[in-house]
């Protein structure tokens, strides 16, 4: 409690992207369009997942339930990061900055667990199809998701007690775009090395622990599918490749940034908006481009809608 007692900072100065005002510009435009394909094609796997009934099986519930998490996660940075492109001040308050943090772990932790998740899943289907349907029913689902949650909850509550209970009573400028626990933890009045080191602990191995989990799973898949036949390899390929794609494009930010805390580099903020501002989006595109079922359910799906509104004419 003293060390609460501590902070006098009522509020911090994000540097931002950049300090021109017409790639300000620029940027809003840009990122404003991106977050907008990023809502529109994380809600429209959701209606299409939940309105298309041959999809209601694992996997399509788990790329429903990572299209939520893109929608909330994109959600946490990119509107705070809009309005600061148009403000020659971008300024956030001591409080709004740990929701932030905070949210920002919930949501990145949930994702990473979900693509751990569905890798498994895939393993499943592919080595075991004949044991599936026990190791992969509807209450397994449900529990996976809900340990999902939990985990993302206790990581993200370590992350934020770890940088709350540091003084912090003067320097008060990011050199980011949002909070997040290395940037922010740096503007500390205190050593901040032990909390470097749990940050890497926590964040850093869960992580790297998670993509090492990844990676073997689809080393498995991929040797297995030489006992396949020719379409069931090529679909199974295609599946566990979109997959991958989604986990390289988050994974490696993650990973760059989070296993070494205490360092920075100039590239951080470009590393940054990969994983808050474009994986978002990429994982509808990656998941809609690659997946026929998908397309073919969509398809039928605004049939449906037309038909109903010629039926009502």
């Amino acid at each position: 409690m003293d060390t609460l007692n501590q902070t006098r900072v009522t509020e911090f100065v994000f540097l931002g992207l950049t300090d021109n005002r017409v790639l300000d510009i620029l940027f809003f435009v840009a990122f404003s369009v991106i977050y907008l394909l990023t809502l529109l094609g994380n809600i429209l796997i959701i209606v299409t997942v939940v309105f298309t009934t041959r999809l209601h099986v694992p996997m399509y519930f788990f790329l429903r339930n990572l299209s939520f998490i893109d929608i909330c996660h994109s959600s946490v940075t990119v509107p705070k990061m809009l309005e600061g492109l148009l403000l020659e001040r971008k300024t956030i308050s001591f409080d709004s900055c740990i929701a932030q943090l905070f949210f920002l772990h919930l949501f990145a932790c949930a994702e990473i667990f979900l693509l751990t998740i569905m890798a498994y899943d895939r393993y499943a289907a592919i080595c075991i199809p004949l044991h599936y349907p026990r190791v992969m029913n509807v209450r397994v689902c449900v529990q996976l998701i809900f340990a999902l949650w939990l985990g993302a909850t206790v990581h993200s509550l370590v992350q934020t007690f770890l940088t709350i209970c540091l003084p912090y009573c003067g320097p008060n400028i990011i050199d980011s775009y949002f909070c997040d626990v290395p940037p922010v933890i740096k503007l500390a009045c205190t050593d901040t090395y032990l909390t470097g080191m749990l940050i890497v602990s926590n964040s850093g191995t869960i992580s790297l622990t998670c993509f090492l989990a990844l990676v073997t799973s689809y080393l498995v898949i991929l040797v297995s599918l030489r006992k396949q036949s020719t379409e069931g390899c090529r679909k199974a390929l295609s599946t566990c490749s979109a997959h991958f794609m989604v986990v390289a494009l988050f994974f490696g930010p993650c990973i760059f940034i989070y296993t070494r805390p205490d360092t920075s580099f100039s590239i951080d903020k470009v590393v940054s908006v990969l994983y808050t501002v474009v994986t978002p989006l990429v994982n509808p595109l990656i998941y809609t481009l690659r997946n026929e079922e998908v397309k073919s359910a969509m398809k039928q799906l605004r049939q449906r809608q037309v038909f109903s509104v010629k039926s009502y004419s």
